[in-house]
């Protein structure tokens, strides 16, 4: 299993971050079920104000093209991609048109390892 952490921010609108998270307590089928096709096991969202902290862990075999992929091929992840393009915005240092940077570990205390 590999795990993978990812930011983004949303638009600093209470509103707006609402709705956001109204749509992801409320996930479409469809996106969850493309989620767990592309080898995603298990995935956690975070927020601190507009700042958002993804969790996801993989399959072994996971990759970020395989699921590009996946997601270019399937009309419902592109609408829901489209859709939250209106509360999300990319961080400060994100290539364009990148949304969910990859996060870099600095640290890991492992206590099962003691």
């Amino acid at each position: 299993m590999k795990r993978y952490c990812l930011a983004l921010d949303l638009v600093d609108d209470p509103n707006l971050i609402a709705e956001y998270e109204a749509y992801h307590q409320n996930g479409w089928p469809e996106i969850k079920l493309s989620i767990t096709e592309a080898g995603i096991l298990d995935m956690e969202i975070y927020r601190f104000s507009n700042r958002l902290f993804m969790i996801m862990e993989t399959q072994n075999d996971f990759s970020f093209e395989k699921k590009a992929d996946m997601d270019a091929a399937n009309p419902k992840v592109k609408e829901w991609e489209e859709l939250m393009w209106k509360y999300q915005q990319a961080l400060p240092l994100a290539r364009p048109g990148e949304k969910w940077v990859l996060m870099k570990n600095i640290f890991k205390l492992n206590n099962r390892e003691i």
